[in-house]
């Protein structure tokens, strides 16, 4: 294995060029847990395309979330579920990533579920052009059968996440333990970044 280390502006060049090879519209992973901030990444490879004529929807997981009487079903600290039960994969498909396909209408809803209100959210449709690149952001995204044309994958080690995870989020470690190594995400991504040090991150080739 090969490491590359570069700088976050770097970064957001590499994944811009990974997008800027594919014709048509782009849908786009950017997987990671929350210290290695992939929404940011998100936002700042948006921002990149914008400035080369490239429209960019950005899209957090966050944001298509299961209704809580379904999400908690088990409790609110269940690892399994949070791995398996939280990510509303059904609405993902629907609403963004169907659309921005092949054939797809290009009508995407940037926002489904408000998570801490616990209500849908009153958001507009975009409509997304021929070229359109959709960023999809957030945790745990990968091994689910989404229709994904790149993955980019934000690897920290244990150690790392549990150092950088808030206490009262620890009792998320089991399910990123197991999305390690039962889904393989380093596999499925085109781009593989270690972020144990998400201000000075490294390519794995």
């Amino acid at each position: 294995m090969q490491v590359s280390p570069v700088t976050p502006a770097r970064l957001v060049d590499e994944v811009v060029e990974l997008v800027d090879a594919r014709p048509g519209r782009v849908r786009v992973a950017l997987d990671g847990p929350p210290p290695t901030r992939p929404l940011d990444l998100a936002e700042r490879v948006a921002d990149a395309l914008r400035t080369r004529g490239r429209m960019a929807v950005v899209v957090s997981a966050g944001d298509f979330l299961r209704p809580a009487s379904v999400r908690l079903e088990f409790g609110r600290e269940d690892p399994d579920e949070f791995l398996d039960g939280w990510l509303d994969t059904g609405g993902l498909r629907r609403e963004v990533l169907a659309p921005a396909g092949p054939g797809g209408s290009g009508r995407v809803l940037p926002r489904l579920w408000d998570a801490v209100a616990d209500r849908a959210h009153r958001d507009r449709y975009v409509e997304l052009p021929a070229d359109g690149v959709v960023l999809l952001a957030g945790a745990l995204l990968l091994g689910r059968g989404l229709p994904l044309d790149l993955a980019v994958h934000l690897r920290m080690t244990p150690a790392a996440l549990t150092r950088t995870l808030p206490d009262d989020e620890h009792w998320t470690l089991p399910a990123y333990a197991r999305y390690a190594e039962e889904r393989d995400p380093e596999e499925q991504a085109a781009l593989v970044v270690l972020s144990d040090h998400p201000e000075r991150p490294a390519l794995r080739h």
